[in-house]
């Protein structure tokens, strides 16, 4: 049986790369599993960004037009997700949206009219941190609609959709699931974190209050959106960076670009972090 070693001044002076470090920890027996796991998640993460670089470079030469939601409860790690797809991306040909509440000129007008001009141009990958299932969930649960608009949203979306699927628009629907106990935790740390404090906000703390009504709500947009064209794909989000690597990859795995048989890692999802609708209601995803 190995005993635990000890990494000295020496060692580290010798060490010109994470590969080294990892395989110095690795000989050496050294008890450093949180900084080894972080480690390979950057590795894994670079490895990814490459692919999505050369992903963004085919989405530009074919004229492709993808629209990347991301939905979920809140805290539930959708603007950390979008940040790591986004940070090496070229701004040219990707784009954020993370609209505010509508003026009283847009309440007054199509709901979907909005996020329309939104939409991604040829050759462009948007991505939403919350989109128009808004209706779907945070305006119900908090009455910011009346119960006729959110039954028309309810109609009018696979109609919306179908219509961007009829017109070559690529959309990939993320659900960031997360259990209210994590939710509790991430809150207590954004209050406590003076970076991260303009994050928490009255609706934030209705979440946990409300927990079962949005579950109630979330419930119902799965059973009335989730389509074979626009299908929701429902990621466990308890462990931030696993899920942050099994969303690109199960975004690069929709896509035969160029290069991507000589990547160096896997491209394929976990199944048992990624999954479809029907089969995260099986597993009771929150």
């Amino acid at each position: 049986m190995k005993t635990k070693g000890t990494l000295s001044e020496e060692d580290f002076k010798n060490i010109s790369n994470t590969k080294e470090l990892l395989s110095l920890i690795e000989e050496k027996n050294v008890s450093f599993s949180k900084v080894k796991k972080t480690l390979l998640y950057d590795k894994e993460l670079r490895l990814l960004q490459i692919e999505l670089v050369k992903l963004q470079n085919y989405v530009s030469s074919q004229n492709k037009r993808v629209a990347i939601i991301f939905e979920g409860r809140d805290a539930a790690g959708k603007g950390g997700n979008i940040r790591r797809f986004m940070e090496h991306l070229n701004p040219r040909s990707s784009r954020l949206v993370a609209l505010n509440k509508p003026t009283e000129v847009e309440k007054g007008q199509w709901y979907f009219q909005r996020y329309i001009k939104e939409l991604p141009n040829p050759g462009e990958i948007v991505f939403f941190d919350r989109s128009w299932y808004n209706r779907a969930v945070v305006e119900p649960v908090m009455g910011f609609c009346s119960t006729k608009q959110y039954e028309d949203f309810l109609v009018q979306v696979p109609e919306f959709e179908h219509m961007m699927y009829e017109d070559g628009v690529i959309i990939i629907k993320f659900w960031l699931s997360i259990t209210k106990e994590e939710q509790a935790k991430r809150f207590d740390a954004r209050k406590e974190n003076p970076l991260k404090r303009w994050k928490f906000s009255p609706v934030d703390k209705q979440g946990q209050i409300l927990w079962d009504k949005y579950t109630y709500y979330k419930s119902e947009m799965f059973t009335k959106t989730h389509t074979t064209y626009s299908p929701w794909m429902i990621i466990k989000t308890n462990d931030k960076k696993v899920a942050r690597l099994e969303a690109i990859r199960h975004v690069l795995s929709r896509f035969n670009y160029e290069g991507k048989s000589e990547a160096n890692t896997i491209l394929s999802p976990d199944p048992n972090v990624v999954m479809r609708y029907y089969r995260s209601n099986i597993n009771q995803i929150d």
